[in-house]
């Protein structure tokens, strides 16, 4: 019994620790543990994303039956067709407008929101966020009973008091007018949201180091303000272009691409080529079409981003 203690102890005292196996070690690296988190959102947005776009090209190979295969037969009649460069257009002004509207009413609003006492802040911030959270749809149907041809509120009131009689809806000059309105009064709560949390980071000594060497409340913007907050404003043009671009409630409720398609955007002309005349190859060619405006606009916006950020 006194012999076999010691020679346990000696024997033990030798022996190397147990490695632990390569899949444990591969558990504990960092980068393993974020893609395993990351799985679950990779395995969503590869089967409602990136599988439908690459089925979506598949099918705008094809012809209307989808018997026989056309390569870009379906894009060159596209780019043969007047419709097409019309909605090309009004998808170019509808979004370019209705982005800069956005933008210059988010950067107005968020100063003036700013610089209000902080319980009227949050006041107005609730107010001022009611068009975003309601659903689209929704509050596109309650803009159609105030702009609707024979039934206008707005028509109601005018009548009222003696004013014109206007064709929101049938005429195409207003019809694009009122869909760039609607999206417009959507959207600019959100522009306000994101330049009110811009404005909130920048750093308050800036404003007072401006104040001492003369500066007034336009040169602080210009100066201060403006590049302090200049990737905020990138980022959420890019996202609001690529949103706008691809607005599909908006146009459908209010006008379905009428007046003779003058107020068709790329998603609206798709559904009635895809769904409606039920040409779903040529319907997908026309959705493709956005893929390269909206890559290259996220090109130059994103490397804008990226060249600001090496100069920080």
């Amino acid at each position: 019994m006194s012999e076999t203690i010691p020679r346990t102890l000696i024997a033990g005292k030798g022996a190397a620790p147990a490695r632990p196996g390569s899949l444990y070690r591969l558990s504990r690296q960092r980068s393993t543990i974020a893609f395993l988190f990351a799985l679950p959102l990779l395995v969503v947005v590869g089967g409602l994303i990136v599988y439908p776009g690459i089925y979506a090209m598949y099918l705008s190979t094809l012809n209307r039956t989808q018997t026989r295969f056309l390569g870009l037969g379906n894009y060159t009649f596209l780019l043969s067709r007047d419709t097409f460069w019309a909605v090309v257009e009004q998808s170019v002004i509808f979004a370019g407008t209705a982005v800069l509207l956005k933008a210059l009413i988010g950067i107005v609003t968020a100063h003036l929101v700013n610089n209000l006492p902080s319980k009227g802040q949050r006041k107005w911030r609730g107010m001022l966020l009611i068009p975003w959270v309601i659903p689209l749809s929704l509050s596109t149907l309650g803009w159609f009973w105030l702009l609707d041809p024979t039934y206008s509120a707005f028509n109601w009131f005018f009548a009222r008091i003696g004013g014109p009689h206007i064709p929101w809806l049938s005429d195409p000059m207003w019809a694009r007018f009122c869909t760039i309105l609607v999206n417009v009064w959507f959207g600019a709560p959100f522009f306000l949201i994101m330049y009110l949390a811009a404005l909130k980071s920048v750093p308050q000594q800036l404003y007072e180091a401006a104040a001492i060497d003369g500066a007034n409340a336009w040169q602080k913007l210009i100066h201060v303000t403006l590049p302090m907050m200049r990737n905020i404003i990138s980022i959420t043009v890019l996202y609001s272009l690529i949103v706008t671009f691809a607005n599909y409630d908006i146009v459908r409720v209010l006008t379905s691409g009428g007046p003779r398609n003058k107020t068709h955007v790329f998603a609206t002309w798709a559904f009635q080529l895809g769904i409606a005349s039920g040409d779903i190859p040529l319907g997908a060619s026309v959705s493709l079409f956005m893929f390269p405006i909206l890559g290259i606009s996220a090109i130059f916006i994103l490397r804008g981003v990226r060249r600001r950020g090496k100069e920080i």
